[in-house]
């Protein structure tokens, strides 16, 4: 199916119900991440399903038909996050192409920029990373180092970035490096977006404590930006940036608070079938944090369906998108403590369906402790929401 057919297709009344059946019938089974048998998909086989889902009209979705997208609101993208949501599916392989990138690239980038790199992304021929933390300059980027320097119309970058997600299979990555001075602080850094393929690009993945290595620290050696590759104007990196980020804190991998009731759904179901774990599901001490999950589920629901109603009425979100982050990453990490206490509590051997629940929540559990640091820590958000929601007064 095309593109153009697949736009003809989801813009009828039965949009969610045509999702919701194509996802049941064409996610592998053993790609679930509830299933006995699971078995991520290699990056090739990621690829390739991506490329297909945004062929479907599940990526993309608000992005004018131009550049690759399917021209909706972002009302469709709300309702196919919640069908992707409702599934174990493997996490994107290009999120923050998609998530980040994209609509910085539409914000800011040259009309060749958009029909270069939009459909490039969509079609998972070029995924991204993104080059904004440093081993000095964390979720405070005001003290960024890595420069880039003039070289003729081009520019050379020096310096390094850290907890890099996915620069090991990047063939992109959006770059936020100085080049005014240090004293401008965020006033003197620019967006590129710079190739990893080159000479003077190095990634040495992490080793991270669930034996994966999907962050990496990039160094950089004179690696080249080209004149294309620069992003809106010298020194306004960060201011647009931004702009971007206000609205992608609050839509950004919208499918979460779905995703995040069908963990609990499967905790639910996985402790009904062992007889030592059905007995926890009667005692009130974990009734009363069973309920309290589902309350933080309801509560970021709504935060994602609130905001998505305000920019469709075209009305500014500010720093609200913190709310939501800093609420889902405590939250989860909450239950992910939870569901592997309780999971750990079976009896020995477990079955298949018990043991599959104890590996997703123990990977799960060591992958949320990352939550409340990556993408601005829970400091930085309660910051912003002091300053920009409460406006409250700065401290001597």
């Amino acid at each position: 199916m095309s593109a153009a057919e697949s736009v003809a297709v989801v813009g009828t009344p039965d949009y969610r119900t045509r999702h919701r059946t194509w996802l049941a019938a064409n996610l592998p089974p053993h790609w679930r991440a509830d299933a006995v048998d699971y078995r991520p998909p290699s990056l090739d086989e990621a690829k390739a399903w991506e490329a297909e889902l945004h062929r479907q009209g599940l990526w993309g979705i608000a992005w004018p038909r131009e550049y690759g997208g399917h021209g909706l609101s972002l009302r469709e993208h709300l309702i196919a996050n919640q069908e992707i949501g409702r599934l174990p599916m493997p996490e994107s392989q290009n999120s923050i192409g998609k998530e980040l990138a994209g609509p910085i690239i539409l914000a800011i980038a040259t009309e060749e920029q958009k029909r270069r790199y939009l459909p490039a992304i969509l079609e998972m021929r070029e995924i991204w990373c993104q080059g904004f933390s440093e081993p000095e300059a964390g979720s405070d980027l005001a003290g960024l180092r890595t420069r880039a320097t003039r070289d003729g119309a081009a520019w050379r970058v020096n310096g390094q970035k850290v907890w890099t997600s996915g620069a090991h299979r990047a063939q992109r990555c959006l770059l936020l490096a100085r080049t005014g001075s240090m004293e401008a602080r965020h006033g003197g850094l620019s967006l590129f977006a710079l190739r990893m393929d080159q000479p003077g690009v190095t990634v040495r993945p992490l080793r991270q404590i669930t034996g994966e290595a999907e962050y990496c620290e990039v160094f950089f050696d004179d690696a080249l930006v080209e004149p294309e590759d620069a992003l809106g104007e010298p020194e306004a990196g960060w201011q647009a940036a931004v702009r971007v980020l206000e609205v992608e804190r609050g839509t950004n991998r919208m499918y979460r608070a779905w995703r995040f009731e069908q963990e609990l759904r499967h905790l639910v179901t996985a402790c009904r079938n062992e007889p030592a774990l059905a007995r926890l599901l009667e005692d009130g001490h974990y009734r009363q944090r069973i309920a309290q999950v589902q309350v933080d589920v309801e509560v970021l629901k709504r935060m994602v369906e609130q905001v998505v109603d305000d920019l469709v009425g075209g009305q500014p979100i500010g720093g609200r998108g913190s709310l939501s982050k800093q609420h889902w990453s405590e939250a989860h990490q909450r239950f992910a403590a939870l569901a592997l206490e309780m999971v750990e509590q079976a009896s020995y051997p477990p079955s298949p369906e018990v043991a599959a629940a104890q590996r997703r929540f123990r990977k799960l559990y060591l992958q949320a402790r990352a939550e409340t640091i990556y993408a601005g820590t829970t400091q930085i958000q309660l910051g912003i929401i002091a300053d920009r929601i409460l406006k409250l007064p700065r401290g001597a």
